[in-house]
């Protein structure tokens, strides 16, 4: 992590992106990839980086904030300062295990609605870092899942897409405000 994308992890009273929520269009636009790092793309990292501390979230997508673009920033340890996040710029999964784990999912996008969601346990992961440099990253556990959610927010898919109990999907959807018809299940 570059000195010139490092911000500090806490809240902001005013965080300086817009969080778009389900139902919002801008959320199913598959993301354009980036073509080149520069400044712009590098403020849009300290922004979502500060919007997703604000947030108290863990991961964040550019289509989540309104920006078409194929840039993901995850951080599964917020309360370790020492620990940078990491960015992932046009991340794609090279593998994928075929064991697959079942976890309980949120999403920034869809404040406060938590359900299961199945997804491999263990991927592999190339990318660009916050200076265009190639990477891959194998990841496992908590980071693996928060990794390929927030590669289902650049190809415009949520996490509630891929729950498979109809049933409960409606419920949480409803006590939280939201339409079971924004949701478009994946196979």
């Amino acid at each position: 992590m570059t000195a010139e994308v490092l911000v500090e992890k806490k809240k902001l009273a005013k965080p300086p992106l817009e969080i778009h929520q389900l139902g919002d269009r801008v959320l199913r636009v598959p993301a354009k990839r980036i073509a080149k790092v520069d400044a712009e793309i590098k403020q849009l990292i300290r922004e979502m980086l500060q919007t997703m501390y604000s947030a108290d979230g863990i991961g964040l997508a550019a289509p989540q904030v309104g920006v078409n673009k194929q840039l993901v920033v995850v951080d599964c340890d917020p309360d370790d300062a020492a620990k940078p996040p990491l960015i992932l710029i046009n991340p794609t999964v090279t593998k994928a295990s075929q064991e697959i784990v079942l976890n309980q999912e949120g999403c920034l996008s869809i404040p406060n609605v938590y359900l299961d969601v199945k997804r491999p346990t263990e991927i592999e992961v190339s990318y660009k870092d916050e200076n265009g440099r190639p990477q891959r990253l194998a990841a496992t556990g908590l980071l693996g899942c928060c990794i390929q959610h927030e590669i289902d927010h650049l190809n415009g898919v949520l996490f509630v897409d891929r729950v498979e109990n109809a049933l409960e999907l409606n419920q949480e959807l409803m006590k939280h405000g939201f339409s079971g018809k924004a949701v478009k299940p994946v196979s």
